[in-house]
């Protein structure tokens, strides 16, 4: 206890500089706690978000008491956003259970509605079609998942429910019918944001805790010296490192309570919660207010290693020892791991992600980004080594000279850079990954709508949505059910298009000609193979006079060839009618109308809206995808966004935190060395080539890694994709920048005035 306190009064006793030097430490570790305590709290804000959805869910069943609760639960889709509503019959008998969120059940005629829906009422009247009844009420929040959740309860009479309602037993589910994420893909998401977030920020906590590393070994040198003992010396050190990162981890919870304040009533894209479902958990404190100062305990101990072992060395400063080559063992080890899966894609047998396979490929991707950053100091200093030894020029030599000497210094301002090209290559690869599996595989998104609730400005209206790539009429054939069965098909679905259309809804299409009725051969199916020519089917037609008419349309024998994609309403359909087919004064009874765009989430979200305007009430199918699918992509993509920034942010910070701490203590020696006659610009490039040489190589370094990482967690993947080769000019030039960076942020090394005053005491 002594030896700490004595250590506290070093700290505010040392002088503006070092008091400075500890708000800069604590600082540095307020923001890496906050976003610890982010990344740890997304779990809990997808389980809040899950935990209400179950509680909420309705237990029905088929029989129960004749005068029980009725309820029947619609799931459609209004725009880009999922709408529930749940339709309740009251009943005198059975179950008396209410939902969360409500006081009582709608009465036949009341809507009870939640706050976005209440919203929506007034923005878009239409809507109140999918609604019959006054509105009644809100939901509280106990019922919804989310604050701009679409959900309704709609009171009905027993008689409209009396053939599709269930019996209500009461509320809740041990699970989430739609979960937020999935559980394999939260899975790969909690790879990701640990990558993304986790190693970049022990490396920037262990910056923190290194501020001034030169000047306070030389000050418990000087302890040890004066008879304090080993362990004494070590305490007086970890009393500033662990005082300044445990009042950074209580600044750092503060930042995230204002920050979680914030961004739930602002929300992301994709992503609302309400400030309860992102509040500190004990399990958080505990791991940010024990970690952090535990880590930088760890730090502050082996970092004091050198000044308890040989003090008069440190007081010396004598030449330190060469790195450790044994530190290399783990980049290798990790590198071994991720090349033998590549080598498994490159034979044409990829490895899976099941079983010790799973492991194995995140102990690879861990091993080789702690291994690249143990392995930094020692690469810089062969690097050095060979390049002082043959330069003939005074400006490198002198650099060399300086990284051979202390490689570690110049290593803790380009770590953060190079781990940070690192993981921006992984998370390529986690990108590439999630959207193989959430996105439609193919380029095409195809929605389908009723032609019978759409009027013919409707549907002008639609084609015209922005987004929306071709149209057509998907149009069911009627047959007669009192006639006697003969060799025609009871009925059959043809597709209204052009060829241009039909083109554009294809991957290939072979044998189409505008203006006559043709088959479709679908090079991937067998649909419609038992059709011969002549078959005749009829097709039942609304005049807009109010008559039914009857279209027969006979099979003919030229067809048409095509290639479809595998989510596509076009599979369905055994012929290719042209519009002109169509008489003008009349439309299909039984008919789909198809629009089709790309398959990109953003288009399609935009797409969605674009209908929405147009037809608010307009039931929607979208071909191969459901909207909770496409919720659930709007989540990952907005998580993984939101642990990109916050590893940009950390690695940013520790940049940051190391060349202004770089700048201060290095600045005694850049004044000698002034003094002796050196110019400034040569200094300046002394300062960049210190920087600059090491950095290219650990980017060099960190893109090969990155992408042979990035290529196993690819191929024990199973998508289609397994060699990120677009990637690479991306990383390229990201890497150009962090080098522009670094060499920008080395020139405040050398200033304009000199100041002897710093080198008095040498």
């Amino acid at each position: 206890m002594r030896e700490f306190l004595l250590g506290l009064r070093l700290l505010f006793g040392a002088g503006r500089g070092n008091r400075i030097r500890f708000l800069l430490m604590a600082a540095g570790g307020s923001i890496g706690v906050c976003c610890l305590a982010l990344v740890l709290t997304v779990p809990a804000i997808l389980d809040a978000h899950d935990g209400r959805a179950a509680a909420r869910q309705p237990v029905t069943s088929a029989k129960g008491p004749a005068d029980g609760t009725l309820v029947l639960q619609r799931d459609d889709a209004y725009g880009s956003r999922s709408f529930t509503r749940v339709f309740v019959a009251k009943g005198t008998g059975g179950t008396r259970a209410l939902p969360p969120g409500l006081s009582e059940l709608p009465a036949p005629g009341e809507v009870f509605v939640s706050p976005r829906v209440h919203d929506l009422l007034r923005s878009a009247p239409a809507a109140k079609g999918l609604l019959p009844g006054r509105e009644a009420g809100v939901i509280g929040p106990a019922g919804l998942a989310h604050p701009d959740e679409l959900y309704a309860y709609v009171g009905t009479d027993r008689a409209k429910l009396a053939h599709e309602g269930r019996t209500l037993k009461g509320f809740g589910y041990s699970y989430a019918p739609f979960p937020a994420v999935e559980p394999s893909t939260l899975t790969d998401v909690r790879f990701a944001l640990a990558t993304l977030v986790l190693l970049p920020l022990g490396i920037f906590l262990s910056v923190c805790a290194r501020l001034s590393a030169a000047s306070r070994m030389r000050r418990l040198a000087a302890l040890r010296l004066l008879g304090l003992s080993t362990k004494g010396t070590q305490r007086v050190n970890a009393a500033e490192t662990v005082v300044a990162a445990l009042l950074g981890a209580v600044l750092g919870l503060g930042e995230y309570w204002l920050l979680n304040q914030v961004m739930s009533r602002a929300g992301l894209p994709g992503l609302r919660w309400y400030p309860g479902d992102g509040a500190l958990s004990v399990v958080t404190i505990a791991v940010c207010l024990v970690g952090c100062p535990v880590l930088a305990w760890l730090v502050s101990r082996k970092s004091a290693r050198d000044a308890t072992a040989n003090p008069l060395a440190v007081r010396r400063t004598a030449v330190p020892r060469p790195p450790s080559k044994w530190v290399g063992l783990l980049l290798l080890s990790g590198l071994g791991i991720v090349c033998g899966f590549c080598a498994t894609g490159l034979m044409g047998h990829p490895a899976s992600s099941l079983g010790v396979n799973a492991l194995l490929v995140v102990a690879g991707v861990v091993l080789t980004g702690v291994g690249l950053v143990l392995t930094l100091p020692l690469l810089s200093y062969a690097l050095a080594r060979r390049v002082a030894r043959t330069t003939g020029s005074l400006t490198l030599n002198m650099a060399m000279r300086r990284n051979e000497a202390e490689p570690g210094s110049t290593m803790r301002v380009v770590t953060s850079l190079v781990l940070l090209v690192y993981v921006a290559s992984l998370a390529q690869g986690v990108l590439i990954q999630l959207e193989q599996v959430t996105r439609p595989s193919g380029p095409v998104q195809e929605y389908s709508l009723p032609l019978s609730g759409l009027t013919t400005r409707q549907q002008q209206d639609l084609t015209a949505v922005s987004g929306v790539g071709t149209h057509a009429v998907l149009m069911n054939s009627w047959a007669d059910p009192n006639a006697t069965s003969g060799t025609n098909p009871a009925w059959e679905t043809v597709l209204v298009a052009t060829c241009s259309q039909l083109g554009r809804m294809t991957v290939h299409t072979e044998g189409c000609v505008d203006g006559e009725v043709l088959r479709l051969d679908n090079t991937d199916s067998s649909s419609g193979s038992y059709l011969k020519t002549g078959m005749s089917f009829t097709f039942r037609l609304r005049a807009d006079s109010g008559q039914d008419k009857k279209l027969n349309i006979s099979v003919p024998n030229e067809r048409i060839v095509y290639s479809g994609y595998s989510a596509s309403s076009v599979g369905s359909a055994v012929l290719l009618v042209p519009p002109s087919v169509l008489p003008a004064d009349a439309h299909p009874r039984d008919a789909e109308f198809l629009l089709a765009g790309s398959s990109d989430p953003g288009r399609v979200r935009a797409v969605l809206d674009g209908i929405a305007a147009v037809a608010p009430i307009a039931e929607i199918e979208l071909v191969g995808l459901n909207i909770q699918g496409l919720e659930q992509i709007s989540v990952v993509e907005t998580l993984l966004a939101l642990g990109m920034i916050m590893g940009l942010v950390i690695g940013v910070a520790a940049f940051l935190v190391s060349v202004t701490d770089r700048a201060v203590e290095r600045r005694a020696q850049v004044t000698a060395v002034t003094l002796i006659g050196a110019r400034a610009r040569t200094m300046r490039a002394v300062q960049c080539a210190q920087v600059v040489l090491p950095l290219g190589l650990g980017l060099v370094l960190a893109l090969v890694s990155g992408k042979l990482a990035e290529s196993s967690y690819l191929i024990t993947g199973g998508g289609a994709i397994r060699w990120d080769v677009a990637g690479v000019p991306l990383l390229v030039l990201a890497a150009a920048g962090v080098v522009a960076m670094a060499a920008l942020g080395s020139l405040p090394l050398v200033g304009r005035r000199i100041d002897p005053e710093l080198i008095r005491r040498d």
